[in-house]
């Protein structure tokens, strides 16, 4: 991608969901969905303000692109998320066939890659895009919450 619509342009429209998932008091991972440099979808933490385990960014943005779309299939999307996914929202990536995964920071307990979570054959998938910036707000959100407790 060249231009305004590259990685770091989608990828900061995916913090700003993070940074509304940190004000909810909820874990701050954000996600966009983009077809053809158009956000089709956006998507924030929602486990506390849903009590469901399920309501991470990764897995409302697929359900709120495939509703967008009109089906279940994302070949030709690109998700932003600003935490290497887990190994749920990966498994519901792959059934999603998303082509492309780009993702901030890493989560080396929990994420897909170190877990082994295979994903589709033709899905891409890239990290490190505003890493830093991404493991800061989460860093910042454990901090907070452990003072107030």
């Amino acid at each position: 991608m060249e231009g305004l619509f590259d990685h770091q342009y989608f990828m900061k429209k995916a913090l700003q969901e993070a940074e509304v998932a940190f004000e909810k008091g909820e874990i701050p991972v954000g996600a966009v969905i983009v077809i053809e440099n158009r956000i089709i979808a956006r998507a924030h933490n929602l486990t506390e303000l849903l009590n469901d385990v399920t309501a991470h960014a990764e897995m409302q943005a697929i359900t709120s692109a495939s509703n967008f779309l009109g089906g279940k299939y994302l070949h030709n999307c690109t998700l932003y998320v600003t935490l290497e996914p887990c190994q749920m929202c990966a498994g519901a990536l792959y059934w999603s066939q998303i082509g492309h995964i780009i993702f901030g920071a890493r989560d080396e307990e929990r994420g897909c890659i170190n877990l082994k979570t295979k994903l589709h054959p033709k899905t891409k998938m890239e990290g490190g895009i505003l890493a830093d910036e991404a493991a800061k707000l989460m860093k910042r959100f454990f901090i907070e919450k452990r003072n107030l407790n």
